[in-house]
């Protein structure tokens, strides 16, 4: 069976990218590496490829955010709505409904912006949880989300 092992972001400031998605966060810097060339190049599907490389991990064994930031080829900048086909986001759990909003007031002073007002999720599967939609320096969306308390077993 497959399992996630990391979520690859295209970045155009990678410290500015670490004070957000490691420090702001609280993931853990597992790995930084340049690339010139060769696979990397072929995968990407790009020519002259010099880019610098972070993984951060998400927990002990989670899943990882890479950051790409390339110094060449220059890239533009695509910025899309929640209902382009193509968008994407990256979801955090966080343990507790009030470190949500320590975690959102870390993220914002690292300069990320809220798409949408946190919200009490009022129905479905995780009624009684809440979550937002952040932007990173770089527009990728970031969803907070504290899953609602589960019935204790009596």
């Amino acid at each position: 069976m497959a399992t996630l092992h990391h979520v690859g972001l295209t970045v155009s400031d990678l410290p500015r990218a670490l004070g957000f998605w490691r420090d702001a966060l609280g993931a853990e810097q597992v790995l930084a590496q340049d690339a010139r060339g060769g696979y990397f190049e072929k995968i990407v599907g790009e020519r002259d490829v010099d880019v610098q490389m972070v993984q951060l991990a998400l927990g002990a064994a989670g899943p990882r955010i890479e950051l790409f930031a390339f110094r060449s080829p220059r890239g533009g900048v695509h910025r899309s709505r929640t209902a382009d086909v193509g968008f994407a986001h990256v979801c955090v759990a966080v343990p507790a409904p009030g470190e949500l909003d320590l975690v959102l007031a870390r993220l914002l002073e690292a300069g990320g912006s809220l798409v949408g007002p946190v919200v009490a999720i009022d129905a479905g599967a995780n009624r009684g949880g809440r979550g937002c939609y952040v932007r990173d320096p770089d527009g990728h969306v970031l969803e907070l989300f504290a899953p609602p308390p589960r019935e204790r077993l009596a």
